[in-house]
Order: C-alpha cells, then structure tokens, then sequence
C-alpha cells in the first residue's frame, strides 16, 4: 500500500530558471512598477507579488511531499514578508526576519549535529545525489567510519556558517534597500529591489559555499574509500551520466 502510494508521488526535477523565474523576477517586476495608484497599488501589488513565490512553494510541497524544514520556512518568511507590509508595521521588522530565517535554519543546522539525522547529512550525503550503501560498505571495512563522521561533523558547522552568511548579508541589505515605511508604493518598490539584488549578493555566494563544502566531502569520501566521483554517484545519477556520455 505504501509501495503504491508513492508511486503515484511524482519525481521532483529541479528547475532552477522556473524557480528564479517566478520566486525572484515576477515577485520584484510586480513590487517595482505596478505598485503604483495608476496601476495595482501598494496593496494589491503587494498581495499578488508575494503570491507568486507563496504559491509557488506550497505547490511543490503539495506535488512532491517535500515537507520539509528548509521549504516550510521559506513559506513562513513570505508569509510575514505580507504581514508586515499589509499590516503596516514598522520597517526595520522586515531587516529583522531577513535576518531570523537563515539564523533559524543555521540553528537547526547546529542543533541537528546532535542527532542521528544531521541536516547536512540528509541535503548533501543521502541516496539521492551518493550512493551511500555503497561508500559505507568501505568505510565500514577500512575502520574508518568514526573518521568520516568527524568529517561529517566538521561539514555541518561549515554548513551553518554559510546561514550565519546569509543572516548578516541578509540584515545589511534589507536596513540598506528598504527605507520607506511599510504599506506604502516606496516599501513595495524597495522590497522589490532588494529581492533582485539579494540573488547575486547572497543567493550565488551561498551557493559557491554550499559547492565548496560538497567538494570537501567529496575528498573526504574520495580519500577513505579511493573511489572516484563516478564511482559512488547514486545510481540513477551515473546512469544518466553514461547516456550522456553516449551521446557526446
């Protein structure tokens, strides 16, 4: 029963351009130049480019059974982004919830290093991207299992700082862009503003740091085991990495 269940789970393909498309792009088109009285006005300007990205969210969620963490707050963060502009309330709230949600997750980030379940082990080393079952078998028969943890361990805190990163550029830039008081077509614009800018000021270099650390547990993986990146790739990764070898 479960089996069939998630069968009918379709599989989740990343879709970076969709994603920039509509939780960056439409969202600070909308906040930046229809937010004026001749148009959507601050309100509704404010309503529907919010609900892009909200929407957007929920329907992968819904589809693809990712509850997850990381997912559910970013929900939550576009959630109080709307609150605070339609209620009204005081602008520097706005620097402070950019700042809270990545200091959230870089908290769980912490916190999940002393369980059985590290964050950056169910994002980076899972089934998904390694083959895991595989790497262990090695890790297990070298006596090197506690060494990789330690490694694992060492990630983690990595992992975390790029959150703690993401907090204080996120601070910076809201107390730098949005100026205006909330609920007005200025705040609209300016929030608009900042949502375009935090891509290549805080989303790209997150993602070098979320690369960087992929790459040292990669070494890491590649020292204890002697495999090869190919090697250890999850199956259905390596299988589509021969297709295209084929074909090239």
């Amino acid at each position: 029963m479960t089996s069939e269940a998630n069968a009918s789970i379709p599989s989740h393909k990343p879709r970076p351009w969709i994603d920039l498309l509509v939780s960056i792009i439409i969202p600070s088109v909308i906040l930046m130049k229809l937010s004026g009285d001749d148009y959507l006005g601050s309100v509704m300007a404010l309503i529907i480019g919010l609900a892009f990205p909200l929407g957007w969210g929920l329907f992968e969620l819904i589809r693809y059974r990712k509850y997850n963490f990381i997912a559910v707050l970013g929900i939550i963060s576009v959630g109080l982004t709307g609150g605070i502009g339609l209620l009204a309330l005081d602008a520097n709230w706005l620097a402070v919830k950019e700042a809270a949600v990545p200091a959230v997750i870089g908290i769980a980030v912490l916190i999940s290093t002393r369980t059985r379940y590290p964050l950056v082990k169910t994002l980076l080393y899972n089934p998904t991207i390694l083959n895991v079952d595989k790497i262990q078998a090695v890790l297990q028969e070298n006596n090197t299992e506690h060494e990789f943890s330690d490694r694992l361990q060492k990630a983690s805190y990595f992992f975390s700082l790029t959150f703690l990163f993401s907090s204080i550029m996120n601070y910076v830039l809201a107390k730098w862009i949005v100026t205006s008081p909330s609920g007005t077509q200025a705040f609209n614009e300016e929030l608009g503003r900042m949502t375009l800018v935090s891509y290549p000021m805080i989303a790209i270099p997150s993602m070098i740091m979320m690369i960087a650390i992929f790459y040292y547990l990669w070494r890491t993986i590649r020292r204890l085991t002697g495999y090869t990146l190919e090697d250890v790739m999850a199956p259905h990764l390596a299988e589509k990495h021969e297709q295209q070898e084929e074909k090239s």
